[in-house]
């Protein structure tokens, strides 16, 4: 019984230390271009020159963490869902309703 409790603790503080961290810090490293912002190309003397901007970051050098990304989209469909406005001339559900 204790193997399983571990696994589960150990599961549960994996998520919500990964949790806290899309909190404190939403962006990370761009993976394709470390950060930099542009693929580090060489000369033929084999001196580092900076070469072409990162097509996946765009030159910024950061990206959305996915655990950021799917906050976002939840919380977007959330209040797509709840904050809609009432058309004018639609019934609302009282007057749908005579009997109450």
């Amino acid at each position: 019984m204790a193997l399983p409790a571990l696994a589960i603790a150990l599961i549960l503080l994996f998520t919500l230390g990964y949790a806290a961290l899309c909190a404190a810090q939403p962006f990370g490293r761009c993976r394709k271009c470390h950060g930099l912002g542009f693929q580090l190309t060489h000369t033929r003397g084999g001196k580092p020159k900076r070469g072409k901007h990162c097509r996946r970051c765009h030159g910024h050098g950061i990206r959305i963490r996915t655990g950021r990304h799917l906050f976002n989209a939840f919380t977007r469909t959330r209040r797509a869902a709840t904050d809609a406005p009432a058309q004018p001339g639609t019934p609302t559900r009282t007057e749908s309703r005579p009997w109450s």
